[in-house]
């Protein structure tokens, strides 16, 4: 690939830059970018470092997405994209600016903040662990100590969705749905709003069990990947959820993080 063909997007920070890289992620997957090459620059401490990093840019003909505390580095930063023409995007400046005007607040200007190894980083951790430990029904015993508990028939993102909410700090367990295998008795002890269903259209459950069956060597045509199966299996998980009394999400063409966001929000109200 010629260099010229590649767009160069730095994401520059004084801390470890995962929050400007998390929006640019973002941002990217909304286009057509197999192309764009992301170089993340963190511990930016003083005006030599961007410098360097805004003629890297310009040389390059690319564009910097930035996260800086210290107000002389971020009115630097400015300075030198107008002076060398690179498109550049302050991803904290602005929100710091209205919390400061609206709260009359003033921002303690610490750097990492984000990554201090408080309580609620140490939250974050046991609920990964928390996690892993009782993933896919392995010990029913989870059921009683989890925040919350995520139900559904196999393939429906029941894992995935669980690693990504305990990020947030939620203790997740989950619990496959199965016609032949009795749910735990655990499971009905606890309340439906600690209960999560999640559902998907027949068809779509189809294409990725076909899928996950040709990835692992096996023949496609199997009951596992049977559309008669799969409908029967979300109408017995349906019935499932409502004596359970839990709330259902049905998470076809749904992003992990829109499916979390649904379930962070009830829980919030």
């Amino acid at each position: 690939m010629k260099v010229e063909q590649q767009k160069y997007i730095y994401v520059c920070s004084d801390s470890l830059g995962e929050t400007a890289e998390a929006v640019v992620q973002a941002t990217v997957r909304q286009f057509d970018a197999e192309h764009v090459v992301i170089k993340r620059v963190g511990s930016i401490q003083n005006e030599e470092g961007i410098n360097l990093l805004m003629e890297e840019a310009a040389a390059t003909g690319g564009m910097v997405a930035y996260t800086l505390v210290q107000p002389e580095l971020r009115e630097m930063m400015k300075a030198e994209a107008k002076r060398l023409d690179v498109g550049a995007v302050d991803i904290m400046g602005p929100m710091m600016q209205v919390f400061m005007d609206t709260f009359h607040d003033i921002p303690s200007r610490r750097v990492g903040l984000l990554h201090q190894m408080d309580e609620a980083y140490f939250r974050r951790v046991e609920a990964i662990e928390f996690a892993v430990k009782f993933d896919d029904g392995k010990d029913a015993r989870g059921l009683i100590q989890a925040d919350l508990v995520l139900v559904g028939v196999s393939r429906t993102s029941k894992t995935p969705l669980s690693i990504y909410l305990a990020h947030k700090g939620i203790k997740v367990a989950n619990l496959p749905i199965v016609p032949e295998v009795k749910l735990p008795a655990e499971i009905y002890k606890m309340s439906g709003r600690r209960i999560v269903g999640l559902t998907m259209d027949a068809e779509h459950i189809l294409n990725i069990r076909v899928e996950r069956l040709k990835s692992m060597g096996l023949p496609p045509n199997s009951k596992y990947a049977s559309l008669q199966r799969i409908v029967e299996e979300l109408e017995y998980a349906e019935s499932l959820m409502k004596q359970l009394g839990s709330r259902v999400i049905n998470v076809t063409n749904k992003a992990i993080e829109e499916t979390a966001g649904i379930i962070m929000n009830d829980r919030v109200g």
